[in-house]
């Protein structure tokens, strides 16, 4: 297939099928030189491809994660003597491995290829998942906990940039929205899964928590072979496309991504990452979500408990406020998408969030149904805010190597949240209905919606800017090498 006239140029583009090349002041096309009809039949194939497969991945991943609060209602705490400090801790110390690996993880996926790399990650962590069953001593558990953190960091950003080399900048929230939805499906399904899992208690010799932890790293060591030989890397490698639809699937990408179009490795893009004060605005508003989000996501089952259900019960319970926020999370990634929007779909949710501890805090002597209520406020306002923050930065930065990078620095950073959302929730607040972690994460969130609007109003000014150059003025910023974003010709979504 021929190459375009407005793809002609001078930027080599490595996934391409055929040797494109990209004018760095032409790429930019209008995508109504693409047949619609299609670029829709090419997006349906990739979303049935692709999406199910990560979302089914991540929703493994999240379970394996958080299901230490599930085989704490379950008696693990008594059966190897863990004190509520050490608890916290083999919570937190999850995101501290997970933070130090997830960079690294990042280049590597680069460099190796999706596919294998996430084969390899999924073995290991579905094997020490299941391996956490032996634990006997609460050091066994710290150290478990440090390496499943290790070894699950490289999917989560991995999936993120994933989505950003297959899909455009208008597609890429609700593509987040529905892999990061299997997040609180996750919430829901395990546990009604840890309800049923519960009953086992004494078969084989073992307690509920260890048959936990063996049958939910059981499936993701399975799905490894699904990955091996069904995830595609590249547009321009995928064996499910045929050789036109990879062409039309990298066109529309570089028409998509205007002057952006760096792909090869380039360490000057590695370092323009930490001097782009949007990199660290994204830093900042992630963590001050993330730390809610983790608490919540680990602490949710203890939560529930303190609304005077019993154990068995509490496992239940957790399930129809994740399944609500499941929904709310798709409606407002779809909607983003829909209007090209980030601010606002960023901002509200998590000043819903806001609202949900508050409401959390009044309603703490209130009879149950109030205090559930407020409860399902809270964890649809914390999960509808993510699929707009990972589009945002993945959207609003351009070249392969600044925004792969990028969005791992940005995780990694954010995840400390997760390591803080650990201590946040103390065990002597649970007779108070903790206030003081309900406290912690309301202002997290309250100030993270200030900081959203403000970036929000920072990109707009940028792009009025841009707007408003002369043709010297556009020639002499446009003539910087590799300026990624920070082309002229490109526009943030706000």
């Amino acid at each position: 297939m021929s190459t375009p006239a407005a793809l002609q140029g001078k930027i080599p583009v490595e996934y391409a099928s055929e040797k494109l090349e990209v004018d760095s002041e032409n790429s930019y096309a209008s995508s109504t030189e693409l047949d619609p009809i299609a670029v829709g039949k090419l997006r349906r194939k990739i979303d049935w491809h692709l999406i199910p497969l990560i979302a089914v991945l991540y929703l493994c991943s999240f379970l394996d994660r958080v299901n230490i609060g599930n085989a704490k209602v379950a008696g693990i705490a008594h059966d190897i003597n863990l004190t509520a400090s050490e608890y916290n801790w083999a919570l937190s110390i999850f995101f501290i491995g997970y933070v130090i690996f997830e960079i690294p993880s990042n280049i590597l996926l680069k460099k190796m290829g999706p596919r294998k790399w996430i084969c390899i990650i999924m073995v290991l962590w579905g094997g020490i998942m299941m391996a956490m069953a032996a634990v006997k001593t609460p050091a066994g558990l710290l150290a478990s906990r440090f390496f499943l953190g290790l070894t699950e960091s490289g999917l989560f950003p991995g999936s993120v940039y994933l989505i950003s080399l297959w899909y455009t900048r208008s597609e890429q929230a609700l593509r987040n929205g529905l892999f990061f939805s299997t997040a609180t499906m996750a919430g829901a399904f395990g546990g009604v899964l840890a309800y049923g899992i519960a009953q086992m208690e004494g078969i084989a010799g073992l307690h509920g928590w260890q048959w936990i932890f063996i049958l939910e790293g059981l499936p993701t060591v399975l799905l490894t072979v699904v990955v091996y030989f069904y995830l595609p890397d590249f547009p321009s490698t995928a064996p499910f496309l045929n050789t036109e639809e990879k062409d039309l699937a990298v066109r529309r990408l570089l028409i998509d991504a205007g002057p952006a179009t760096e792909t090869a490795f380039s360490w000057r893009q590695f370092r323009a990452v930490f001097v782009d004060w949007k990199v660290y605005m994204h830093m900042i508003t992630y963590i001050l979500n993330a730390t809610p989000l983790y608490s919540l996501s680990l602490f949710l089952p203890s939560i529930v408990q303190g609304f005077k259900f019993n154990a068995i019960t509490t496992q239940a319970m957790t399930a129809p406020a994740y399944i609500i926020a499941c929904i709310f999370t798709i409606l407002f990634a779809f909607s983003s998408d829909r209007f090209r929007e980030r601010g606002v779909h960023y901002a509200f949710p998590t000043f819903v969030g806001a609202i949900g501890y508050i409401l959390l805090i009044v309603t703490k002597d209130s009879p149950t149904v109030n205090r559930y209520v407020s409860l399902t406020v809270t964890a649809s306002g914390v999960f509808a805010s993510v699929p707009a923050m990972l589009s945002w930065f993945t959207t609003n930065i351009g070249g392969h190597t600044k925004r792969g990078v990028a969005t791992a620095a940005i995780i990694s950073f954010g995840n400390i949240g997760g390591a803080i959302g650990g201590q946040i929730y103390r065990a002597e607040d649970a007779i108070d209905g903790y206030v003081r972690g309900h406290t912690i994460c309301a202002v997290m969130m309250a100030v993270s919606t200030i900081l959203i609007l403000v970036m929000k109003f920072l990109l707009i000014r940028e792009n009025k800017r841009r707007d408003n150059l002369t043709p010297e003025e556009f020639a002499k910023e446009a003539a910087k090498e590799e300026p990624c974003d920070n082309h002229p010709g490109f526009r943030y979504y706000s």
